[in-house]
């Protein structure tokens, strides 16, 4: 077994007394979440894992017996974000309260290795007769946001919801909306937060709807209603993510369902065993994460405030673990 080749990057195994907090946390809780996406995982050492996952009764001990902590550092400072599940009003019909559609994957995109910007698709007619439109909701700035978080739930006019999910984007790189208002020194970088772009795009709707076509990537979506709605969106396993134990990574770094032990510090520590079931465009590096805070607008409240250093550990099978170590330290 060898250890994906990443330039720069560096690999410790520490032990599980060198986790802050880690005696403290409700280990069965998080063996729940794992044992939701660990049968998903395609290896012969994670299915081995995922089996005896089953058949156990102590979740702390399951952990500390199958798994060694890894830290991987790829010099970039350690960044914990949040993000969550927005709730929009929409119908399936367009309607003049309702108009402004979420779509369904174009075929074209799919292959394209670059398709038209976000102001071409919005500006220049490009998803016409295309009949893609998933449904219809009532703002657009929602409506971007909901393009951020890449999942959502639309509540129809007759108190149903209809779920959607990630499909697939434009393929142009995500640029921060936030990052653009601190450049054009419109706030300082403490003062940026979603709600704070939200209320200043609609108290400037010109200059707002320019200011988001900033950002050139636009998202694509297709219809999960199937997901019940006491379950949690769909992350990138194709199975219902968790409240505050999933966690978005980048997969260059974290084998997607892996167990990881996060340490967050600023004004509300959290230490905690979460899992990696997710991905977002803006998570990039080995000490990147995003928490998942759950559904509607205090969520997303709580989501927003998170922006914090601290620390992120990988739980791997002993074996990989190993693996990742230069030659000599083994």
């Amino acid at each position: 077994m060898t250890a994906p080749a990443q330039a720069e990057t560096a690999y410790s195994i520490l032990d599980f007394k060198d986790l802050d907090g880690w005696e403290d946390d409700d280990h069965a809780a998080a063996l729940a979440v794992f044992q939701n996406t660990c049968r998903d995982m395609k290896t012969p050492d994670w299915r081995t894992l995922c089996k005896a996952a089953r058949e156990q009764k102590n979740a702390r001990a399951f952990f500390e017996l199958f798994f060694r902590p890894l830290k991987i550092e790829d010099g970039k400072d350690a960044l914990f974000t949040g993000y969550f599940e927005p709730e929009l009003d929409g119908s399936r019909l367009r309607t003049e309260r309702y108009r402004y559609p979420i779509y369904a994957m174009p075929k074209d995109a799919k292959t394209a290795s670059q398709w038209y910007t976000r102001r071409q698709i919005l500006e220049d007619g490009v998803m016409d007769g295309l009949g893609l439109e998933i449904c219809y909701v009532d703002d657009p700035v929602e409506l971007f946001f909901l393009q951020i978080q890449g999942s959502g739930r639309v509540r129809l006019p007759d108190g149903s919801y209809l779920r959607v999910g990630y499909a697939g984007s434009n393929r142009h790189n995500y640029r921060s909306i936030g990052q653009e208002m601190v450049r054009r020194d419109i706030y300082k970088p403490h003062q940026v937060s979603a709600e704070v772009i939200k209320n200043w795009v609609r108290r400037n709707p010109e200059e707002g709807a320019e200011l988001l076509y900033h950002n050139p990537s636009y998202v694509f979506f297709r219809e999960v209603s199937e997901v019940p709605a006491d379950k949690g969106p769909l992350g990138a396993m194709n199975r219902s993510i968790t409240t505050m134990r999933s966690v978005a990574v980048d997969p260059r770094y974290t084998p997607l369902g892996a167990p990881v032990w996060l340490e967050k510090d600023g004004k509300n520590p959290l230490r905690r065993l979460m899992i990696a079931q997710d991905t977002g465009s803006a998570i990039k590096g080995a000490q990147r994460a995003d928490v998942f805070f759950g559904t509607g607008d205090q969520a997303g409240r709580d989501a927003g405030r998170l922006r914090d250093p601290g620390r992120m550990i990988v739980l791997m099978p002993i074996q990989r673990a190993y693996a990742y170590l230069p030659e000599n330290v083994q």
